[in-house]
């Protein structure tokens, strides 16, 4: 497990080491030796015995380069006899010189340059390597070395926290073991870490980092607070040059895989959740001593034990940035007696609790901050076996299958019921949900759809109102009518709940008739305060706006196009269920993937309701992409949807929804759209009817259904998605004559393009019985590189159309060569606008 999890969410605050909500296990042994490891580290001060002037000295990581020119440089005590970081004041220079367009496009975005070029001033470093040693040649003796470590030691101090759980991963290792056949850490040679916190003169504070064990080990980063939230934004991320690819930790193996996860909680409401989780895990890489997990901020773990044994435990406060702000998680650590050895299998027993609920009113209850409630290890598959205990009152739904208890009495004069809930095979995440619900249920082809809804909205929910004009009364004098504001009573979604059941039963056939069969046996739809919704493997939070009256959603005042959005909401978590929690993505990268293939899996059963709502939708998206900022830069500049979480920065502060979401939709709809023109184009060409046709079966849809068949239970990446949709591509689509989808990719997938597509030159000559068609393929505002497939049609002077072909539009001009029938009149390119192009 890489730790970009930690150098992403740094926060640029700085307070010092005592402040912190940092807790340590005390029930270890009684040397506690993790315990003072780790406080050393977090407060590692400046050692005046260890001040120097340095001179032409530089830090090298592959496409990171860090040049100290000319200063004085203050090094950190010892921390276990090694030397962890140090302060320079004077004149320093770093460079990072992003691999690719796409990263040179995001460091642009934020620094006005391809390539981060930046003089800087002062600067913080900690490492976890032989750096001080490197260093020595470049170092002579200070004029004060007291004047310097008094300027600069207490910002030393509160910036040695950022980074102490990072090094107590590496050092760990090296703690005192009860096997005294285990020494060292297997993976030393292959860990190093660097992070320096740079004070540039032109761009200000910012991070750089470089990290062995991390998916991507440069990371350059900034925070910068804007209308009051604080954006941690990412100026690029990329994996190192293959040259080190000798020195890093396989970024496909982690330390362990969990195998099961068993949990017992005891919910008293409205807040409050104490729970007993025992998590078996497989160590697939041994010589580590610590492993990381996360939990939400608002549950502190009183133990963790392997077996009759406790173990030492670091809970530390997640430091934020906008990517864990969004999942309000803490991140754990627990240490091992000894080194783990691969092959080996290990259970955990943790004891937590805390007031992780939110009690929203109306009977809703739901986690707070969308935090993990049990200690996890990331998105993998495991088998889930929950049990819960809570009020009588109340109705709990879980993740998986339920499976019969007898009810219990809890102590004290409160009886509590006991639910259990089992998963049939592993998924990737669990959760539950608690209200005061109505029930409501359809039937599906090959699964019971439940909804379980309250009486009430929660207390928050907007109030809508109306002005009403009053009758006139006749009267000698004419007068105004008068006019009454009158409030609307508060919607009660449990009036609607067999509507949203009968919708998802709905949503629930469609997929499966064109994605195979639903995975689990019930789904189950909760109520959800707010307007966020959340899928789990056969559990859905549904917003309570999914639970109103087409009247109750019109005094919203939504334009048609949101409206139908919000009608689809339903299907879209229904679509999850496969795209999400059936199939799930490996990195961030890879995460736009299912809000995008979900979102346009509702779209086309839209689609076959509501064709020109489906047009709608569609345009609703591409004017979000086009949408300009305070800056002026257009929506879509804010990075390919393959930058995930990155997307969503102080320059744009809705750029993950708006190009996961929409972008990813419309890729989906090229994808799909591109196969089945592809499939024309070759039927024309050899005059015979496709495969396709003759099976009555779009090539999506076979694709799409083979992602089931083949990812089911795992991740998936987009290069792999990619490779199935190979598999369909038919001959007029194969670029340069390869059977690749390469150009896509680079263009369309990791790329932010929106051209504008016209023609010119065209020519219509008559050739034999039919025409020649010749012209000119132009694409504006577009990179010189991109390539788009281009439906082309003719149009006779009656209106009727005719599909000529696909041409590829390959930089800014291109010609094309086409036959036609006769009485062709004009030549379109992609009338039907399945292309992602800016609106003309």
């Amino acid at each position: 497990m890489g730790l970009a999890v930690l150098t992403l969410g740094q926060q640029e605050q700085e307070v010092p080491a005592s402040s912190t909500n940092t807790t340590i296990s005390r029930q270890a042994t009684s040397t506690h030796a993790a315990e003072q490891l780790y406080l050393q580290l977090r407060g590692a001060g400046l050692d005046a015995s260890r001040v120097y002037k340095i001179r032409e000295a530089s830090f090298d990581r592959d496409q990171l380069h860090i040049t100290l020119e000319d200063g004085v440089i203050a090094f950190t005590s010892d921390v276990s006899g090694r030397v962890t970081g140090a302060f320079f004041e004077g004149q320093g220079e770093v460079l990072v010189i992003p691999p690719n367009e796409g990263e040179r496009a995001s460091m642009t975005l934020f620094t006005k340059a391809a390539v981060l070029e930046e003089i800087f001033t002062t600067a913080y470093f900690r490492f976890n390597d032989d750096t001080f040693s490197d260093l020595q040649p470049s170092l002579r003796p200070p004029e004060d070395a007291s004047e310097f470590v008094n300027k600069w030691s207490q910002a030393a101090r509160n910036l040695a926290e950022w980074d102490a759980l990072r090094l107590f991963m590496t050092f760990s290792c090296y703690l005192p073991s009860t096997d005294p056949s285990s020494h060292g850490c297997a993976t030393a040679a292959s860990d190093r870490f660097l992070h320096a916190r740079v004070y540039g003169t032109k761009l200000g504070a910012f991070d750089v980092y470089f990290d062995s064990t991390a998916q991507e080990q440069i990371v350059v980063a900034q925070q910068k607070p804007e209308e009051g939230t604080n954006y941690y934004n990412v100026w690029t991320s990329f994996s190192a040059a293959r040259s080190l690819a000798h020195t890093r930790i396989p970024e496909q193996l982690d330390e362990v895989t969990s195998r099961t996860y068993q949990v017992k909680a005891e919910i008293r409401p409205p807040t409050t959740v104490s729970a007993e989780a025992r998590v078996q895990l497989d160590v697939t890489r041994g010589g580590v001593r610590a492993l990381l997990f996360e939990l939400s901020r608002y549950l502190k773990v009183s133990s963790v034990k392997m077996g009759s044994e406790t173990l030492e435990l670091i809970q530390n406060q997640a430091l934020e940035g906008t990517a864990l702000a969004r999942r309000g998680n803490d991140i754990l650590v627990v240490v091992f007696p000894r080194l783990l050895r691969t092959g080996e299998k290990i259970e955990l027993d943790f004891t937590y609790g805390g007031d992780v609920l939110s009690e929203a009113g109306g009977g809703l209850l739901y986690v707070g901050a969308r935090g993990t409630w049990y200690p996890n290890r990331g998105f993998a598959a495991a088998d889930f076996d929950l049990q819960f205990r809570y009020p009588q009152d109340w109705t709990l739904l879980a993740t998986g299958r339920r499976v019969d208890v007898a009810a219990e009495a809890a102590t004290g004069p409160q009886q509590l019921q006991v639910s259990r809930w089992k998963s049939d095979h592993a998924i990737p995440v669990a959760g539950f949900n608690l209200g005061k619900y109505v029930k409501a249920s359809a039937k599906a082809a090959n699964a019971i759809v439940e909804t379980y809804a309250a009486a009430g909205m929660e207390r928050n929910f907007p109030k809508t109102t109306e002005t009403v004009v009053l009758p006139e009364v006749p009267t000698a004098i004419p007068r105004n009518p008068k006019t009454v504001v009158v409030e609307h009573p508060p919607p009660s979604p449990a009036r609607h709940a067999q509507s949203v059941a009968d919708d998802a039963a709905r949503a629930l056939e469609f997929y499966s008739a064109n994605f195979g069969d639903f995975p689990y046996g019930t789904l189950k739809l909760t109520q959800m305060p707010g307007e966020l919704s959340q899928g789990w493997p056969g559990l859905i939070f549904l917003s309570s706006y999914a639970f109103l009256t087409p009247e109750e959603k019109s005094r919203l005042n939504l334009d048609r196009a949101t409206a139908l959005l919000d009608d689809y909401v339903t299907a879209h978590e229904v679509a999850h269920q496969w795209w999400g929690d059936l199939v799930f993505w490996r990195g961030y990268r890879d995460q736009w993937i299912f809000e995008g293939l979900a979102s346009y899996c509702s779209l086309m059963m839209l689609e076959r309701q509501d064709p020109v709502g489906f047009r709608m939708v569609l345009e609703k998206y591409r004017l979000e992409l086009q949408k300009k900022n305070k800056s002026g830069a257009m929506l879509k500049d804010a990075g390919p949807v393959t930058a995930g979480f990155r997307l969503s920065s102080s320059e744009f502060p809705e750029g993950y929804e708006a190009i996961s979401y929409g972008r990813g939709t419309w890729l989906f709809h090229m994808l799909r759209y591109l196969l089945k023109n592809g499939e024309l184009a070759d039927a024309r060409s050899t005059e015979r009817p496709t495969a396709s046709a003759k099976a009555a079966e779009e090539p999506f849809l076979r694709a799409l259904r083979r992602v089931r068949e083949r990812y089911s239970g795992r991740s998936i990446t987009t290069r792999e998605l990619l490779a199935v949709f190979e598999e369909e591509l038919p001959s007029s689509l194969r670029y340069e004559g390869k059977k690749s989808l390469e150009w896509f990719y680079s263009g369309w997938i990791n790329g932010t393009a929106m051209p504008q597509l016209n023609s010119k030159n065209v020519k219509l000559l008559p050739k034999g019985r039919g025409l020649l068609i010749t012209g000119i393929v132009v694409q504006k505002d577009a990179p010189k590189n991109l390539v788009t497939a281009i439906p082309l049609y003719g149009f006779t002077g009656k209106g009727d159309r005719l599909f000529l072909g696909m041409v590829f539009g390959d930089g800014a001009e291109n010609s094309f060569r086409v036959t036609a029938p006769a009485g062709i009149k004009r030549v379109v390119l992609d009338p039907d606008q399945t292309l992602l192009t800016q609106v003309r």
